[in-house]
């Protein structure tokens, strides 16, 4: 889910052909159909890959137990949540942050804010401009911008 954005029931509801291994991609069906492609990373392919073997299924990336369905997004969230505990994070964090980690991740790194939209499929600029906060390595980086262009003035 934050390797590629997705939103919980995307992620639950990948289809094995969805993967574009020549291209490296992603097709994505997400909210209100809306379909769109996503950069797949080649070491989050090759763990997909590693999970598709330990289980075939010749539809669903991650099948429900039964395989004949994709796996419920309570289930998802449930193990989420276990995850979190067994980390020790004490705030109150959802799947839901990932998507928004990937989001200011990619703008913190430069990658334009029309690109980000299109990546997360948001339909209007504002849904995506809420990533462009000034987060403490933004902030730092910016200051050390503004030190070199003040200096000698």
């Amino acid at each position: 889910m934050y390797a590629c954005g997705l939103r919980i029931s995307e992620a639950t509801r990948l289809e094995i052909s969805a993967i574009d291994r020549a291209n490296l991609v992603l097709r994505i069906v997400g909210k209100g159909n809306k379909e769109r492609l996503v950069a797949l990373p080649q070491p989050i392919l090759d763990e997909l890959g590693q999970l598709w073997r330990s289980h075939h299924n010749p539809r669903w990336l991650f099948p429900n137990r039964r395989g004949d369905a994709p796996l419920d997004t309570h289930v998802l969230s449930d193990t989420f949540a276990a995850a979190v505990v067994a980390a020790g994070i004490r705030c109150d964090v959802t799947p839901h942050a990932l998507r928004h980690s990937y989001a200011t991740r990619l703008i913190e790194n430069g990658v334009d804010i029309r690109v980000a939209q299109i990546l997360l499929a948001h339909a209007s600029i504002a849904s995506t401009a809420i990533y462009t906060h000034l987060t403490t390595p933004t902030r730092a980086s910016l200051q050390t911008l503004l030190n070199r262009l003040m200096t000698g003035l």
